[in-house]
């Protein structure tokens, strides 16, 4: 009996969660280094809207001055660094919150004008607006008639 569409990754994804959860509990795994669900840090969104590719970062507890952004072509850099918590005697009972230096690269859909991408950190979201290069703006063409 059909019961519907599943994806076809499902039950792998189910396994996964699974064998983390499993591996946690036994202290196998190392706390302090989370499994992003996306391969990467920070997590991102992107999407493009007319003449501009926007993008949100979640980037909390990292102050402006050590973000560095880097836009070439359809290449997009960000860096980072996470002070690291204090140096205390201390014993940690779980430590997901990473610390560090960190960098994420993603390709964009398009190319675009790094000397205009524009910046801003909010409430410990990155948001960024890059302005599409002129080789990506879609053109009108005129037809001719012979």
């Amino acid at each position: 009996m059909f019961t519907g569409y599943r994806f076809p990754l499902a039950p792998f994804t189910e396994l996964r969660r699974e064998m983390d959860r499993l591996l946690d509990n036994f202290g196998v795994r190392d706390a302090r280094v989370p499994l992003w669900p996306s391969g990467g840090y920070p997590a991102l969104s992107i999407w493009d809207a007319g003449d501009a590719v926007y993008v949100e970062a979640e980037v909390p507890g990292i102050p402006q001055e050590d973000l560095e952004i880097l836009a070439v072509g359809k290449e997009l850099t960000i860096k980072g660094r996470r002070p690291p918590l204090e140096e205390r005697d201390l014993t940690y009972h779980r430590q997901e919150r990473i610390t560090g230096e960190f960098t994420r690269v993603v390709t964009l859909p398009v190319d675009v004008e790094s000397d205009k991408v524009e910046a801003s950190l909010k409430n410990g979201v990155l948001s960024l607006r890059l302005p599409k290069a002129a080789s990506a703006k879609p053109r009108k063409i005129a037809v001719k008639n012979n």
